[in-house]
């Protein structure tokens, strides 16, 4: 009996210290880990990892396909969240690409893509569709026990097919990007182009609405979201007007102000054809960063003035993660690059990762 309890007693010790030593790696900013969701050739679907370098970590094969990814404050766990309409998201061991669990969307919900993870590492927030009442926004409340989650219940996003959702730096409030866009269930197909209702929500985690605001365009669904340390928030937007018109396609909200566009000159408008992909922010070097795959081009912008730090062609262009000198983006259709964000001029070069089939989020660790 004593060498069980000691057996039991030196497990639970050597988890504690892995555990600790994967937050201890976190911190000293070890060889970035680059998450995303990935297909390929074949049309299968996977949860990957991989090191700046290019070295794979893992590759997890799926049953749905992934968008976003949402991982753990302090363990080495993170969840690909299903692309919408799906309804499994999944739930990996980021040491060895294990799949933990799979996450099932209750009867009339499925995911919208996109998750957030509360501070303390238990309770996580995804955005999700009630398709009894088509695009009506819910948050779906989850909490882990020990390393599987379970749903507690679900809030109102104050509005209409929510994609993205955030924090703001206080940990506290969340942000949501409302796509404005009715869907039915196992379906992508646009219910109310006539009568959209896109809108950034801030909210506290209990579900009381903070603020709610819209763009000018009606038919320009707010989508991604990326929030910088000081709590400016950056949102991208896809169009879905009549093809002839141009739609201001990133907008910015920064502390104390209203949600506005940024400024974006007209003819990079007009080059992105309606439609953007991902988001980023670089803290330290006051960056934001845009792709635009339909257009095949990549925008960096400096966050604070608005000037245009780069316009360039890049293949499909997908997900764009901050990492410690620049940004790296994944590719749809062809090579991943790193760009040297550092000096004047942005310079970018090919990483060592697969070509193509990468889905249009990219989360680095």
């Amino acid at each position: 009996m004593l060498r069980r309890q000691a057996l039991k007693l030196g497990s639970v010790v050597l988890s504690a210290l892995t555990l600790g030593g994967w937050s201890l790696l976190r911190k000293k900013g070890s060889e970035p880990l680059l998450l995303s969701a990935r297909d390929d050739a074949d049309g299968k679907h996977y949860a990957v990892g991989y090191r700046l370098d290019g070295t794979q970590v893992f590759s997890t094969q799926v049953a749905q396909r992934c968008h976003a990814i949402i991982d753990h404050p302090e363990r080495p766990i993170a969840l690909f969240v299903a692309r919408r309409p799906g309804t499994e998201s999944y739930l990996v061991d980021l040491r060895d690409g294990k799949l933990l669990q799979t996450v099932v969307s209750p009867p009339d919900r499925h995911f919208y893509g996109h998750a957030v993870l509360h501070k303390d590492g238990q309770w996580l927030y995804t955005t999700e569709n009630d398709t009894r009442d088509p695009g009506r926004g819910v948050l779906g409340v989850y909490r882990f026990d020990d390393e599987r989650l379970v749903r507690t219940g679900e809030l109102s996003t104050h509005g209409i097919g929510p994609h993205e959702v955030a924090w703001l730096p206080d940990g506290e409030t969340l942000v949501v990007a409302n796509g404005g866009i009715r869907t039915e269930a196992e379906s992508r197909v646009e219910m109310n182009l006539d009568a959209m209702e896109p809108s950034l929500v801030l909210m506290q985690r209990d579900g009381t609405l903070l603020s709610k605001e819209t763009l000018a365009q009606q038919m320009n669904s707010v989508r991604h979201l990326a929030v910088a340390r000081d709590g400016t928030i950056a949102a991208c937007q896809q169009f879905m007007g009549d093809a002839s018109e141009t739609a201001e396609l990133l907008a910015i909200k920064r502390p104390g102000q209203a949600f506005q566009a940024f400024p974006v000159p007209h003819h990079q408008l007009q080059a992105m054809a309606q439609y953007t992909a991902s988001v980023a922010i670089h803290d330290e070097l006051r960056l934001v960063a845009l792709t635009a795959p339909r257009a095949n081009r990549l925008f960096v912008w400096d966050l604070d003035s608005g000037a245009v730090r780069l316009d360039a062609p890049m293949p499909d262009c997908a997900g764009v993660g901050a990492v410690k000198d620049g940004f790296v983006v994944t590719s749809g259709q062809g090579r991943c690059r790193f760009y040297d964000c550092r000096k004047h001029q942005l310079v970018g070069q090919p990483l060592n990762l697969p070509s193509g089939f990468w889905d249009n989020h990219l989360h680095v660790i």
